[in-house]
């Protein structure tokens, strides 16, 4: 069965540091380009972050550039977001996505997701 499994959410102080990861399983994450979603009370999902398969290109929302860093590990079958700097403007559900890259990106499977609350 494929599954993605976000973890690492949690409540976190502006300025804080937090770690998504994303374990994928009944597939192989080297064949897909990967992505990471939020969607924040009220508003429509958004994209944060996204890798392409093949070159490893990484893309951020201006929003984020700067403060956020997407990897993964092929070997281990997992993702990962590194997010410094939070803001509370970064609160939201946080959802990991493996798909296609080809100029844009396009989504294809989703975790369930992790809450990210940054507040103090």
């Amino acid at each position: 069965q494929l599954q993605l499994v976000e973890s690492g959410g949690g409540l976190v102080q502006p300025g804080g540091s937090l770690r998504l990861s994303c374990a994928a399983s009944g597939f192989t994450l080297d064949y897909y380009a990967i992505g990471w979603f939020r969607q924040a009370p009220g508003k429509e999902r958004e994209g944060v972050s996204c890798m392409s398969g093949r070159s490893g290109s990484t893309y951020y929302a201006d929003s984020v550039k700067g403060r956020f860093t997407i990897s993964r590990d092929n070997a281990k079958n997992m993702v990962y977001l590194q997010m410094n700097s939070l803001k509370p403007e970064d609160t939201a559900v946080y959802y990991c996505n493996a798909g296609q890259y080809s100029g844009k990106y396009y989504p294809a499977y989703w975790g369930q997701g992790t809450q990210v609350t940054v507040s103090s």
